[in-house]
């Protein structure tokens, strides 16, 4: 598997990219062609085509959660589709995975809307949709975890204003945050998008799922931002415990809590254009 890093806050000396607060990866396994999260503008199709990266061709489009940072590009890519069919450009209508709530509105005051700008209905005029809260494999070895278990009490107990579902408005603890697994030659690599679940609750479910203890590498966004003492704490030790080859910890992963897991294990540095593979 080859993981590229077409969007994240930082981008990497010398290389000429954009940035901004979000996140998106493209992911190449066995015969298939990933997009992992469209981040918050058309920054990650500026940065793809610059990286000679098709978005054209996609089999999958796997959101991580419904957040604005996650799911706002996703009309730049209807648009980029939508114009290679009028143009008569080569392209491959991709499927998009993600958890039953993805679409649902998310409010949060001052702001309003913080969740996907389209709705399930307009999404699916364009890309067939798979929603689901059950693991979901994508090939054979690259699972769609689904709704993750939350089994530790210090993480993924906070409510990030309110979501929009058939019983109402109900506190949002973003049940539709998730992740995908890579079954590596030598354990898992776990893609994240920001583990508002809970970064041990993923890893233990992705173990779970894969049936593997082993934990080669976990790259994305950690919800490490002003955590609590009791949180970091735990999550280190966790992490200590895990003793995964390496992390990639990064969109809101703050620098405090880069520092205490870099203690732990080692950590890479992370920007746009950044390559990972995997065997």
């Amino acid at each position: 598997m080859k993981l590229t890093v077409l969007v994240d806050n930082n981008t990497l000396i010398d290389r000429y990219f954009l940035g901004e607060p979000a996140l998106s990866f493209f992911i190449e396994e066995d015969d298939k062609r990933i997009l992992f999260d469209t981040g918050y503008s058309e920054v990650f199709i500026k940065n793809a085509d610059k990286m000679r990266i098709d978005l054209r061709n996609l089999d999958y489009v796997v959101l991580s959660h419904g957040h604005l940072d996650h799911t706002w590009g996703l009309t730049h890519l209807i648009r980029l589709h939508m114009e290679a069919k009028n143009e008569a450009i080569l392209s491959n209508t991709p499927k998009i995975i993600g958890h039953p709530l993805i679409f649902n509105t998310k409010l949060f005051d001052p702001i309003g809307e913080i969740g996907s700008i389209l709705s399930h209905e307009k999404v699916s005029r364009h890309f067939p949709v798979q929603l689901t809260k059950e693991p979901l494999w994508l090939t054979d070895r690259l699972v769609f975890l689904g709704e993750i278990k939350r089994i530790f009490d210090f993480e993924g107990k906070d409510s990030i204003g309110q979501v929009v579902t058939d019983q109402g408005s109900v506190n949002d603890f973003v049940l539709d945050d998730t992740a995908i697994v890579y079954k590596s030659s030598e354990g898992l690599v776990i893609i994240i998008g920001c583990a508002h679940s809970g970064i041990c609750n993923i890893i233990e479910y992705a173990k779970e799922v894969c049936q593997e203890e082993r934990v080669v590498d976990i790259i994305g966004g950690f919800h490490l931002l002003n955590p609590s003492k009791e949180q970091l704490d735990n999550t280190v030790r966790y992490i200590n415990d895990l003793k995964p080859t390496k992390l990639h910890a990064c969109h809101c992963t703050d620098l405090h809590s880069k520092i205490a897991l870099s203690k732990v294990a080692y950590l890479g540095e992370v920007g746009v254009g950044l390559q990972l593979s995997y065997l």
